[in-house]
């Protein structure tokens, strides 16, 4: 079999859709070695995935314009895809080439979230007009859509109006570097970690709501440094404005860039991890935490809760008291947190890159043998 994917992300993206991708193609080559995988992006760069010599990789050779690059991958990429004898292609991240659908292969799309739609205030408009277009066109000609979780597939049914015998739920995995003990000395002495912190992983932004952390700890006098784990965009800005008000710049740490053994190290020894994010299509750093053995609070809404199952401490995003009391059981109640360590081991090992790719050959086979 040999499949095509649309591997942008996988190359350019260090976060979210970034790590999934390279999540995605590193499991494949390690478990279905056997098979052929071409790998489409507007960019290579050295080192990415595990194996990267084993895969083709095409771009567009000769191009150093970004917008040249951009009409390759949106507009010409069908031609490339119909040149390369592929028997499927799978677009990574909520999009397919424009023309796929006049090429004689089936077509997977992963779609992980529509949280352009169900907070446009997040959002510029020329941004979610494009993301609306591209995510439309790919469910309507993709032989099947790849929903990360069960609330993606809701929001596919009442956004888009997605055939629902088109969508496949497959959660995600999450890196096997999470389920292994690296040298937390060392990465402790690395990045001059405090002895003990509570962490935060996630895109510093208002929909992650790490302001509401902050708060937390102000309003329970809980001491306990904070370490922040993320690239910053504009709301760091209120997030620091409140750090100088509440005069508490010494127990907040900012890092960003963090390499993914390195990341394993911070959640090894952190007391505790919080993603407190309003809205989610699946929230990776929950499965992460508990793979490292640190227990984790996480909303009560959105897919979190189906993320987590109950191997998290739930908590309502803004409030601030419930947060608070979660943060100070979790520091001092040895039991109860035991007890989320064991859930969230065991809930981690759901996601093992293994079980993931599996489903995932398993719906290749299914579309390339009918």
């Amino acid at each position: 079999m040999r499949i095509g994917f649309d591997a942008k992300r996988a190359f350019l993206n260090t976060s979210g859709l970034g790590n999934f991708s390279r999540n995605t193609l590193n499991a494949l080559q390690r478990y279905y070695p056997k098979y052929n995988y071409t790998l489409f992006t507007p960019e290579i760069k050295p080192g990415m995935l595990e194996q990267q010599n084993e895969f083709e990789i095409v771009d567009p050779e000769g191009s150093n314009s970004g917008l040249k690059k951009s009409i390759w991958r949106s507009f010409q990429l069908s031609n490339e895809i119909a040149n390369r004898e592929l028997n499927l292609f799978h677009g990574l991240s909520n999009e397919l080439p424009r023309g796929i659908h006049k090429l004689e292969i089936p077509s997977v799309v992963t779609v992980h979230d529509l949280i352009f739609l169900r907070y446009p205030e997040f959002y510029k408009t020329l941004d979610r007009a494009i993301y609306l277009r591209k995510t439309k066109y790919a469910c309507t000609v993709a032989s099947k859509v790849h929903a990360i979780s069960q609330q993606t597939k809701a929001d596919l049914l009442n956004f888009i109006d997605t055939d629902p015998d088109k969508i496949e739920i497959i959660n995600q995995s999450v890196s096997p570097a999470f389920f292994q003990n690296v040298n937390t000395r060392k990465v402790k002495e690395k990045y001059q970690l405090p002895d003990e912190f509570i962490l935060t992983v996630g895109t510093i932004e208002e929909r992650k709501n790490q302001l509401v952390i902050l708060k937390a700890l102000k309003q329970g006098s809980i001491k306990i440094p904070i370490v922040f784990v993320g690239k910053p965009t504009t709301y760091i800005q209120t997030i620091r404005k409140l750090i100088d008000e509440m005069h508490i710049h010494k127990q907040v740490l900012f890092f960003e860039n963090i390499p993914e053994n390195d990341l394993v190290g911070f959640y090894q020894l952190a007391n505790l991890s919080i993603y407190i994010s309003v809205f989610e299509g699946f929230g990776l750093p929950v499965i992460e935490s508990m793979a490292c053995g640190c227990p984790v609070i996480t909303s009560n809404i959105s897919c979190l809760p189906e993320t987590a199952d109950d191997a998290a401490v739930l908590c309502s995003p803004d409030n601030i008291e419930e947060l608070g009391h979660n943060i100070q059981q979790l520091l001092n109640d040895s039991s109860f947190r035991n007890e989320f360590i064991l859930k969230g081991r065991i809930r981690a090992n759901d996601f093992q890159p293994a079980k993931y790719v599996e489903k995932l050959i398993a719906l290749y086979a299914k579309l390339t043998t009918h």
